[in-house]
């Protein structure tokens, strides 16, 4: 039986980030994906915004063109309100170029990055976590691991957690989007938001792009969307404000999104939750990338610090009720959001948004530096 210090399951943003910060540290981390290839899978856009540019080193060749308008639309499609910010407030990223990059930093700092492994599952045992892991895709051949902490990076709906007795994700969007190639110098970088009950319940529909290739798609709750993502997408691409028309193949992406906020039992003597798996998404604008990122260098250094040490206390270092706490207006402002159910409500709603205080308001939402609280660094010792 291989041992290892820390295993990580799940190796998109906040799995590989957090492997090479423990790797770093000295820690034995091997990270494992049941996907044979980081291309495959991608559940998100990739929209970087200001604040985690200004604090985050990210390769600035594979971020697409500064976007500093956003436009909103109501349900008519007609007069849209501009929102201009005097820098860039956001840039999209090619997805599968970031996720290549961040493995090989990872396994430069020493990680292993094991694909087309899958979680079969874990107990805790006298010598740490064992876990079964299936080495092949149709599950004819598993080993087992024995590590001392397990990270669960394993998304919004994570067997990790489940089987670690942390909290789990129960309050989800669901998103659907098109990918594909643009002709170069076809559009002007823009983000163009499009608030519609009809096709987006409880969310938007968005078309934005890289300069590369273009993003169209549209997220809300599931239960609400009766005739499926799928026809709702294809319906709001067929004219979506600033969507260019395909130069080449056509992707689609999708997948579940959590929005309950960050999840109150994050960590526990046996491993604990980043990423999605830890809700850490905003609940009000669903972006997930800034806070991946905070997080993950908050759970890698009180990892190292609790392994260093034994110390049970420093985990509760790693709290989600204390990052919930201080963002409970967005919790407030996605319940109101979610209540835009109809047409007429949602012209209503952008009605407000083009007086004074609205554009105030949506700009400080969509420029501000708040979506994501920032994580008590400062607290944790780095255990180098």
């Amino acid at each position: 039986m291989r041992r290892v210090d820390v295993l990580v399951v799940g190796a998109g943003l906040a799995g590989l980030r957090t492997a090479g910060l423990l790797a770093r540290r000295g820690l034995d981390v091997t990270v494992i994906d049941r996907r044979r290839t980081l291309s495959a899978g991608i559940r998100t856009t990739g929209i970087f915004v200001r604040r985690t540019l200004d604090d985050f080193d990210l390769p600035d060749h594979l971020l697409g063109p500064g976007i500093r308008d956003v436009l909103l639309y109501p349900p008519s499609r007609r007069s849209p309100i501009r929102l201009t910010s005097d820098r860039d407030e956001y840039r999209v990223a090619d997805m599968a170029a970031v996720y290549r990059h961040a493995r090989r930093e990872a396994e430069s700092a020493g990680a292993r990055v094991l694909l087309g492994v899958r979680y079969e599952g874990a107990s805790t045992g006298l010598a740490g976590v064992e876990v079964l892991l299936g080495v092949r895709h149709d599950g004819t051949s598993t080993e087992a691991v024995t590590a001392r902490f397990v990270i669960g990076a394993d998304g919004a709906r994570s067997r990790v957690a489940r089987d670690l007795g942390l909290d789990l994700n129960r309050r989800f969007i669901v998103g659907a989007e098109l990918v594909h190639p643009i002709a170069p110098g076809t559009t002007v970088p823009a983000f163009h938001c499009v608030l519609d009950p009809r096709i987006a319940p409880g969310y938007l529909g968005w078309a934005v792009d890289d300069g590369r290739h273009a993003h169209v798609g549209v997220a809300g709750y599931p239960g609400a969307m009766r005739s499926g993502i799928r026809h709702l997408l294809d319906t709001f691409a067929a004219d979506a404000p600033g969507y260019a028309p395909p130069a080449g193949p056509v992707e689609r992406r999708g997948g579940p999104i959590p929005v309950g906020g960050v999840l109150r039992r994050l960590a526990c003597p046996a491993g604990l939750l980043v990423g999605d798996a830890a809700g850490a998404v905003s609940p009000l604008t669903a972006g997930g990338l800034d806070p991946c990122l905070r997080m993950s260098d908050l759970a890698a250094a009180v990892t190292a610090d609790y392994l260093r040490t034994g110390d049970r206390s420093v985990l509760a270092r790693y709290d989600g009720n204390a990052l919930r706490a201080r963002f409970r207006g967005r919790l407030l402002l996605r319940r109101a959001f979610a209540g835009v159910r109809s047409p007429a409500a949602a012209e209503a709603a952008i009605a407000v948004l083009r007086s004074r205080a609205g554009r105030a308001l949506a700009a400080r939402v969509l420029f501000g530096d708040g979506s994501f609280p920032d994580v008590p660094l400062e607290r944790v010792a780095t255990g180098t």
